[in-house]
């Protein structure tokens, strides 16, 4: 038996209680409460039906939880949770009996919320694991950090584009140190401002971020600054990779390029072939008279000597015609086995004359027995000339200009080396060489077309190109191409 004190603190304890709690008799009378209801104050509760004084019914409700305690004759909880939920209603009722030598004495009833509270943190719960699975998800890397700069949400595309594992980048990595130099500062600086989404908004701001091993790769950044009570809390960014479209974007223009300079090519031919026939004409008769008089005048010998310097240069004259004719020529691409070793003699045989090879000393150490490569040997004549005429510029046309050609059957593979005694190439020029548009020559007098073209026809046939510096003086650029296999036979491309 419980003590009058304990009694009278148990009373004060549920008239204290924050929640109404009736005691119900079987047939749904009230028998106590601990506290009045709010909107019916001078009413007497005790005797009266709960159905009556809450809800003005004849007869109990049809979720009262009284009603399915008497039913089941174990606690219940009315309307079910899941319900609340949907309906956005609170609270339900809990009700239990109360037993009297194993007979049901009454029922307990009670708003309690609790357990839907539960049920509204647990679907918080499922609703924030589905929000990290979206952005967990997502193709774009997405970067949320607090205002102190401690990154607390790394995706799984932020880990392989960085290339930081999720550990590191939660656990020590600021994201200060995801951008060079004052990059965060920037970034920062703009999504404040107005200029670019407005204040604490950036939208498709072109920057780099700093891999982890210290590359830097070109992205778009959308990004937003959180607020909490008007207080800036966190900063998210969604960052999406550039360097594909890059790549589309430049071999696009290396194809727009080439169209351009097919076409140049095209329309040079033309005037060349134009040209060679008002030449040639004027060159056939000087050659014809010039052997007439050798053959029908007896001259001493000096006018002879003359006249067969005259035969010879109008021999030179006419071989440059030729040589012309067949470099411009406008063509299909012919893909069939060709000489390198010719192809290079070519070019020198054209360039060798000009003046900016005066001064130049040029070497040559071609392979005799080099195998064939399979090649257009149009754009192979284009190739050399381009490499050649580089190489010359870059000695101011004083300097040796040696050309080289060896084989690697292992390999398969011939490879050609065009190298100068010129300045070289400096470190930061480099790794950008085959770039288009980069030049480093001053303005008006290049393009930055021109190794780039020379890297994609090269590519073109299957092989590489690189370019380094010589270890006395000078740069070197190599070229690879692979060997024409004897069962291969040619095959036109292009237009």
């Amino acid at each position: 038996m419980r003590t009058e004190n304990e009694i009278k603190y148990l009373m004060k304890a549920i008239d204290a209680f924050q929640r109404r709690l009736l005691v119900i008799s079987p047939d749904f009378q009230i028998l106590a409460a601990n506290k009045p209801i709010a909107d019916l104050p001078d009413t007497e509760l005790v005797g009266q039906y709960c159905h009556e004084i809450f809800y003005d019914r004849s007869s109990p409700c049809n979720n009262c939880a009284v009603r399915v305690a008497l039913e089941d004759k174990r606690p219940s909880l009315c309307p079910k949770p899941e319900t609340l939920l949907n309906q956005g209603l609170m609270p339900c009722y809990y009700a239990y009996p109360i037993y009297n030598n194993g007979e049901i004495e009454a029922f307990v009833s009670m708003d309690f919320d609790i357990p839907t509270i539960a049920l509204l943190e647990e679907k918080l719960k499922r609703s924030n694991a589905f929000l990290e699975n979206l952005l967990q998800s997502a193709v774009d890397c997405v970067v949320a950090a607090d205002m102190d700069g401690k990154i607390f949400l790394f995706n799984e595309s932020a880990v392989e584009l960085f290339g930081y594992t999720l550990e590191e980048a939660t656990g020590s990595l600021n994201v200060r140190n995801i951008y060079p130099g004052d990059g965060a500062y920037e970034v920062m600086k703009i999504l404040r401002g107005k200029t670019c989404g407005g204040n604490g908004r950036l939208k498709t701001f072109h920057t780099r971020v700093l891999a982890k091993n210290g590359e830097q790769i070109p992205i778009s950044l959308y990004a937003s600054i959180l607020l909490e009570d008007g207080q800036e809390i966190a900063t998210i960014g969604f960052f999406h990779d550039l360097r594909k479209r890059i790549k589309i974007r430049k071999e696009l223009e290396n194809t727009q390029v080439q169209l351009l300079q097919a076409e140049k090519m095209g329309s040079l031919g033309k005037l060349a072939a134009g040209v060679a026939h008002q030449i040639n004409n004027p060159l056939g008769g000087i050659i014809l008279f010039a052997k007439l008089i050798l053959e029908e005048y007896d001259l001493v010998e000096g006018a002879k000597s003359d006249l067969q310097r005259i035969l010879k240069d109008a021999d030179r004259c006419r071989n440059i015609v030729k040589e012309l004719l067949e470099f411009t020529r406008q063509t299909r691409h012919l893909m069939q086995p060709n000489d390198l070793n010719r192809a290079l003699q070519r070019t020198l045989f054209l360039l060798e004359s000009q003046a900016l090879f005066q001064n130049i000393k040029v070497k040559q150490d071609l392979l005799t027995t080099l195998p064939l490569v399979i090649c257009d040997a149009q754009q192979m004549n284009h190739l050399f000339m381009n490499l050649i005429l580089n190489a010359a510029q870059a000695m101011d046309g004083k300097g040796t200009l040696a050309l080289k050609t060896t084989a690697n059957t292992d390999r398969n593979r011939v490879r050609i080396e065009i190298s100068d005694t010129g300045p070289g190439i400096s470190d930061h020029v480099l790794p950008h060489m085959f770039d288009p548009f980069f030049t480093t020559k001053e303005e008006g007098k290049g393009t930055g077309l021109g190794l780039s073209l020379a890297y994609n026809i090269v590519e073109n046939h299957g092989g590489s190109i690189s370019a380094q510096n010589r270890p006395a003086k000078g740069a070197s650029f190599i070229i690879e191409l692979p060997i024409a296999q004897k069962a291969k036979q040619g095959d036109e491309r292009g237009k």
